[in-house]
């Protein structure tokens, strides 16, 4: 077996979209770069998340819209075709495969190690390659560790007998089943009830608390729940799993025990029951970390406990906001951080804007494609009470918006507004309907840059769209009682 030794300027253990990000950025700013990479390039987003999972539920968002349009409605009262929602499907997912991503790292000049990278001392890192074979690598200024996270199953009776599904199953099967239960009430559970549901599954959700949806505003998880319930998914509230089995074997029926003696039977069964850091075996201990751990970071996603500032974790792994295009932010920031440093400059994460990720404390942007879809940023009315923030909360009946009447008969939808009254600035907006997602970055803006309330009044929303609620948002608030 073969052993090599080479010397980087930069390490990058990961190459998902945040490994990618980084490795581009640190290459820009003229330092040797290499990434390691165990499995496909584009990692759990470009694969088993965003764009998969987005690939099935476009066509339901898409239907869902259509049939509430006159003179298109009776067009798509047809169940949707499955083998063609689930070609577009691998199609976004490049049918597994990784050709472009090579393609893309090539024309950028970062060089490519496959295999299991483990941290092995201070700036080193051993890759025990596919062939058997085994790479040294020694990083001159920094090694940025961007493996990502995976799905966390709870310890239940009989679940690993049952081989459930996680995000990576529910996202590349090429099979609808004929009963799903789904556990969790968060974005993966109900992103992924709505898409099977629509494909023909019959969808149980079986949420362990009181609604959906829990970390957002409760009126989007209430119209997402009025929503699911009208499409057919049977939504279970404070049902909690205590044991799964299959009695009759490997591909027979679930049997699924909940706290209070009921059962539900299934032909799989998903769990989207939160995220847990793959960290596990990177060789954390050789530098003093935790096994397992999620990494606490700075603003410049510099790991706080390890000394000499070399070591970086960037992305899901430090557990600031579990998102992909966070984790690509943060990538940028700490790319530029690298560089910087590398080149000799003091990087202080207060002063220079460009090497702080401040969004992660304050404009996070999420967005929820489900019918209807959900998007939020910054603070929800339930955050700013648990910081001791003062807001002033503002509503709007989106459906009130002659935006709404044109977009789809029936509109439903809602958005909120939390203003600081001090400084007079919007701290956090959330919207829920058909069509919201597009009104999300103009929300982020506003909250990101800080933009005086007064200022707002003379960004002027085109007639008739639905970011005319923006105005209506600012009259509510001008009107509000004093």
């Amino acid at each position: 077996m073969d052993e090599t030794s080479r010397t980087y300027d930069v390490i990058v253990v990961g190459a998902g979209p945040v490994g990618e990000n980084v490795a581009e950025r640190t290459r820009a700013a003229g330092l040797s770069t290499v990434i390691v990479e165990r499995e496909l390039l584009g990692g759990e987003c470009s694969f088993w998340a965003c764009e998969p999972s987005k690939a099935l539920l476009r066509p339901v968002v898409a239907r869902a819209d259509a049939r509430r349009i006159p003179g298109l409605n009776r067009a798509v009262d047809g169940p949707l075709d499955v083998a063609a929602v689930l070609a577009h499907r691998d199609n976004m997912a490049a049918h597994w495969t990784d050709d472009d991503q090579v393609n893309w790292l090539d024309s950028v000049s970062v060089d490519l190690l496959r295999g299991h990278g483990r941290l092995t001392g201070p700036r080193q890192v051993s890759v025990h390659t596919p062939d058997g074979g085994t790479a040294h690598l020694t990083a001159r200024h920094a090694v940025a560790l961007c493996t990502g996270s995976g799905t966390a199953l709870p310890d239940i009776p009989g679940l690993a007998d049952v081989r459930p599904w996680t995000n990576r199953e529910a996202t590349s099967a090429d099979q609808v089943p004929d009963r799903l239960a789904v556990v969790g009430g968060g974005v993966v559970a109900v992103e992924l009830a709505t898409a099977w549901q629509a494909l023909g599954a019959q969808v149980t959700l079986l949420v362990r608390g009181d609604g959906l949806l829990s970390r957002m505003e409760p009126f989007a998880g209430e119209l997402v729940a009025d929503e699911l319930r009208t499409s057919g998914v049977d939504i279970r509230l404070k049902a909690s799993v205590t044991s799964v089995a299959r009695p009759s074997g490997a591909d027979g029926e679930l049997s699924i025990t909940l706290a209070d003696g009921g059962q539900v039977s299934a032909d799989e069964i998903l769990f989207a029951t939160g995220r847990t850091p793959r960290t596990a075996d990177i060789g954390l201990e050789t530098v003093g970390l935790a096994p397992g751990d999620w990494l606490t970071v700075d603003d410049t996603c510099r790991v706080t406990t390890v000394s000499d500032g070399w070591l970086y974790a960037v992305g899901d792994v430090n557990h600031r906001a579990l998102l992909t295009h966070q984790g690509k932010y943060q990538a940028r920031i700490a790319g530029a951080a690298i560089g910087a440093r590398a080149r000799g400059e003091v990087v202080d994460s207060a002063r220079w804007g460009a090497h702080a990720a401040t969004a992660d404390h304050q404009a996070v942007p999420q967005v929820v494609f489900t019918t209807p879809e959900v998007a939020s940023v910054g603070l929800t009315t339930q955050e700013a009470r648990r910081a001791g923030r003062r807001v002033e909360v503002v509503d709007y009946e989106l459906a009130l918006l002659a935006g709404a009447h044109q977009y789809a008969q029936g509109y439903r939808g809602r958005a909120r507004m939390l203003v600081d009254p001090d400084r007079h600035i919007v701290v956090g907006v959330t919207f829920a309907g058909p069509g919201v997602a597009e009104l999300l970055h103009s929300a982020t803006v506003a909250v990101a840059g800080e933009v005086p309330i007064e200022r707002l009044w003379h960004a002027v929303p085109a007639f008739p769209t639905l970011s005319e609620v923006w105005l209506r948002l600012l009259e509510t608030y001008r009107d509000r009682p004093r």
